[in-house]
């Protein structure tokens, strides 16, 4: 049940930060263009990394 409700946050939070992503993509186009980058990107990748590292774990079982 904890595994099942951790993975289900995971999605949340990993869905989540894609619709930030995509709602913040012209500030980013801008932010590159003065030579920032925004860490969306890595964010994205280390939730995706987390949820499928939790999901094969319970798949595992």
């Amino acid at each position: 049940m904890i595994e099942t409700t951790y993975r289900a946050g995971l999605l949340v939070a990993y869905q989540f930060a894609v619709f930030v992503g995509i709602l913040l993509m012209p500030i980013a186009l801008l932010a590159r263009r003065a030579g920032v980058t925004l860490p969306i990107g890595r964010l994205v990748q280390t939730l995706d990394e987390a949820y499928t590292e939790a999901a094969d774990a319970t798949d595992v079982r």
